[in-house]
């Protein structure tokens, strides 16, 4: 992996944190709107990661197999972008 493999643990240990209040939240029959506003933010956060972690590859392996001249390689990276691309989007 080549994204900033520290800012990325910290960021996956905060929504862990979240997550753990989440539970902590429903099991306390807490306000419903509460624990949506706590969901947001979390699923806002793993959107940055996979951003983060995105543009590491793209920037990193995608670019490395271009230059490379590496054609197979390169094809076979942007079909992996495609088809996160295509999960994003559903």
């Amino acid at each position: 992996m080549r994204a900033d493999r520290d800012k990325t643990l910290r960021k996956l240990k905060t929504v862990r944190g979240q997550i753990d209040g989440l539970i902590k939240m429903v099991e306390e029959d807490r306000y419903c709107i509460d624990i949506s506003n706590q969901l947001l933010a979390s699923i806002s956060i793993l959107k940055n990661i996979n951003k983060d972690i995105l543009h590491s590859h793209l920037e990193g392996c995608v670019y490395d197999a271009i230059n490379r001249n590496d054609e197979e390689d390169a094809k076979e990276k942007i079909d992996e972008i495609q088809l996160i691309l295509d999960k994003l989007n559903k």
